[in-house]
């Protein structure tokens, strides 16, 4: 605790203080402060990314086995056409379902990518933009 020095009898203010002792306090305080904060970041992205790793892997296993069950699919549809007609027909009809599905989810695809670039955040670069201007135009002010 900083002590100020005291004017008159009794009085019981406070009228002066050691300023250097408290910048001091202060300095020394918010040091502390920041490295607490940025120890409290580092553990909580250090949990987070091995969540993150852990959510990665099993949804790249649940990719690779959604892949395999779609090969076993194709190839199941290739096996029951194939008992109506020939082995390659059956593969060659299966093959242009997939390529017709393909094409068809790629045009519904492709406005919805036009409209969703440019991928920059427009809207918030613009707002920071305004919000420099505006400091500056502040800051002028107060200059004159």
């Amino acid at each position: 605790m900083v002590e100020g020095k005291r004017h008159g009898p009794g009085r019981g203010q406070v009228d002066e203080v050691d300023v250097g002792a408290l910048l001091k306090q202060l300095s020394d305080q918010t040091r502390r402060l920041a490295k607490q904060e940025l120890e409290l970041a580092k553990v909580e992205l250090t949990v987070k990314a091995k969540a993150a790793g852990v959510a990665a892997g099993l949804l790249t296993a649940a990719g690779l086995l959604g892949l395999l069950a779609l090969l076993t699919l194709t190839a199941t549809l290739v096996l029951a056409l194939a008992t109506a007609v020939a082995g390659w027909l059956a593969a060659l009809i299966v093959t242009v379902i997939y390529l017709a599905t393909a094409a068809v989810l790629g045009m519904v695809a492709r406005p919805r990518i036009a409209r969703a670039a440019p991928l920059a955040p427009t809207r918030a670069v613009e707002s920071v933009k305004e919000d420099v201007s505006w400091l500056k135009t502040r800051a002028k002010l107060a200059r004159t």
